[in-house]
Formats: C-alpha cells, sequence, structure tokens
C-alpha cells in the first residue's frame, strides 16, 4: 500500500509542480553558472547507493561533504539556493527517485556515504533496512539542527512505528514545518 500511495502522489505532485520546476530550472541556470540538477550519490535500502537529484543550490566548487560539515556553508550558497533551501524545493526532482523506487516519501533521509558514523549507527539500529525518504520522523523534530545520535534515534523509533496514519502525520508536521521554514540552517 505504501509503494501504491507513494506512485500516485508522486505523480500528482508532478503534475503540479511541472510547471514551478520549470521555473526554478531557469532561475538556477540564469543566476549561477553549471548544471541545473546536482546529483549526489546517498545510501539506499540495505546501505545500497542511488544517484539522488536536486535543484542546484551550492556553486560548483563546492567541497562534496554533508553541508553541516563546511566551514562557512553561505559562502557557497548560490543566490537563490538559501531560498531554495528553506523552502524545499530544490528538493522537487527528487519525485522522480519516488517514482523509480529509489525513495519513499516517509522514512529517513537518504545520507551521503561519507557520514560513516551515521551510516554505522543506522546499520546499528536496523534503519538501513529502510527505504530513505524526501522526510522522515527526524526531519520534523529537528532536520539539520539534531546531531547524529537523535537522528539515528528518531529513525529507529520510525522504523518501530511505521504506518500508513503515521506516514500521513509526518507528511503533515513537513508541510507545517516547510511553511514556518522551521529547522533548516542553510
Amino acid at each position: 500500500m505504501k509503494r501504491l500511495f507513494d506512485l500516485l502522489l508522486a505523480l500528482i505532485l508532478g503534475l503540479i509542480l511541472v510547471i514551478p520546476a520549470i521555473f526554478i530550472a531557469f532561475l538556477v541556470k540564469f543566476t549561477s553558472p553549471g548544471p541545473i540538477i546536482y546529483w549526489s550519490t546517498r545510501m539506499g535500502k540495505n546501505n545500497g547507493t542511488f544517484p539522488m537529484p536536486k535543484f542546484r543550490t551550492m556553486l560548483t566548487n563546492t567541497p562534496v561533504v554533508a553541508t553541516h560539515l563546511l566551514n562557512n556553508p553561505d559562502q557557497f550558497l548560490t543566490p537563490i539556493g538559501s531560498f531554495l533551501r528553506k523552502s524545499s524545493l530544490d528538493e522537487i526532482p527528487q519525485l522522480w527517485c519516488i517514482l523509480n523506487g529509489d525513495m519513499s516519501f516517509v522514512g529517513p533521509r537518504p545520507s551521503l556515504p561519507s557520514q560513516t558514523d551515521l551510516n554505522t549507527a543506522r546499520t546499528e539500529a536496523s534503519v538501513h533496512t529502510l527505504i530513505p525518504g524526501l522526510t522522515g520522523w527526524a526531519q520534523v523534530n529537528g532536520r539539520d539542527e539534531i546531531p547524529n545520535e537523535q537522528k539515528v534515534a528518531f529513525d529507529a523509533e520510525y522504523l518501530q512505528k511505521q504506518s500508513f496514519f503515521f506516514d500521513l502525520k509526518i507528511m503533515c508536521l513537513t508541510a507545517w514545518k516547510v511553511v514556518k521554514r522551521d529547522g533548516v540552517a542553510h
């Protein structure tokens, strides 16, 4: 049922967001040099990897590490990067990953392979058995502002409590957090 819900919602949102996505693509292209879409390798179910797209919010010379590990992340943002990140509009291309089956709407956020501490802790807590999500229980409980230990604890709690109605609750909380721009550091 979760997969069917993901497919239907991704198709509906894809149709609704096609015009805004085209507009965002033009803004990305005309406000900084480089590709429109940034593809990064992310950790998926059972510690496999998959390519995850986002509208590019960082300059092309940005080191490939988690944003919170950069000394001054703001210096690497494109002119519209902060807005795209705070509004979560940079994540629209991830609908492709949901349609493809690499991601779900709700699950632990896919980490970078270089985030070894986070990935090891997720494996120890069996969180790696979940399909990663566009949003998750950790995101609505702090997003960028909580340490990895708390993220893993929230992800493990989601593993235990997962259900269709819990997913709906997380999606509603996510919408509220995005509107408030709550929990986004950059």
